[in-house]
């Protein structure tokens, strides 16, 4: 048994649903399945405790900073801190192959800003040697980008957060203002996800940078995941892209941080735009 406290945002269904069984199949003591709705949450954590786990489950709606707190403080409370966050809450705009501004909102809110409410309220109560991992894609590599300034900001060695705000807040108001350049991006498809997603890969350089207590901050791509959130499409079922991530918070050594994993838990250079890794739609279509 491993006597450790990890929480799992967004992970009533899906792959984050997937991470909390594995974390519990590997022996972590203590795992919070979150949701933002209650009843999904529970109906979640009896299909667990039907297969012998024991799971534990919060309210957490990850935009809601009030939300966030209180579970933030009751994790805090009741254990005296956590070892292990995975931010896996995401969304994806309703048409993938329109740029609409109602719906990149909501997908920046929650792909981006949320993490940063994640890091105002749980950050404070992470133990010593804590792990956080944030879920990406493919689609948050810096090679989907085309834009050489945004590439030599975002990949620069000071970066910094009002670097990443400044480039969704450039995405949000070209789109506003129907000035988006297509050729600024490798493709356009997703492209709210692309760059609430490249936002987060950037962050977690920045986040890591601030840390202490030899708390170790990373990324991954998971692959193209069978879930809701992309229509049932996909490679890989949401079981085996569980595997990846855990074994980035359980088994890689405390040392590596700041880094990009791919699902194959080989480590890719974020920061080099030369390495063909963005989200081909192309491999997308071929499941449609």
């Amino acid at each position: 048994m491993c006597d450790k406290v990890a929480l799992v945002t967004g992970s009533n269904q899906g792959i984050g649903f997937a991470i909390v069984e594995e974390l519990l199949k590997r022996g972590v003591k203590t795992v919070y399945l979150t949701a933002r709705n209650e009843q999904r949450g529970l109906e979640a954590i009896e299909k667990l405790k039907s297969k012998g786990l024991n799971p534990n489950f919060h309210l957490l709606e990850v935009t809601d900073s009030t939300s966030v707190k209180k579970c933030a403080d009751y994790v805090k409370t009741k254990h005296g801190g956590l070892d292990i966050l995975i931010n896996n809450a995401a969304v994806l705009p309703e048409h993938w192959e329109e740029i609409i501004y109602e719906e990149a909102v909501p997908v920046i809110t929650t792909n981006y800003h949320a993490i940063l409410t994640i890091q105002e309220h749980f950050f404070p109560i992470l133990n010593q040697d804590a792990r956080v991992l944030n879920i990406s894609s493919d689609l948050g590599h810096i090679s989907n980008l085309r834009n050489k300034n945004w590439i030599a900001r975002l990949t620069a060695k000071d970066v910094t957060k009002a670097d990443i705000d400044a480039f969704v807040n450039w995405f949000l108001d070209s789109v506003k203002t129907g000035t988006l350049k297509p050729e600024d991006f490798t493709q356009t498809q997703m492209l709210a996800y692309r760059v609430s997603k490249v936002a987060l890969c950037a962050l977690t350089i920045v986040q890591q940078g601030e840390i202490d207590r030899n708390i170790s901050i990373n990324s991954i791509h998971p692959g193209f995941v069978q879930t809701s959130m992309t229509r049932g499409l996909g490679v890989f079922t949401i079981e085996e892209a569980s595997k990846a991530p855990v074994y980035v918070v359980l088994d890689v050594d405390q040392s590596v941080k700041g880094q990009y994993f791919w699902y194959d838990k080989k480590i890719k250079d974020w920061r080099n735009p030369g390495i063909p890794l963005f989200g081909d739609f192309e491999t997308i279509r071929k499941y449609m």
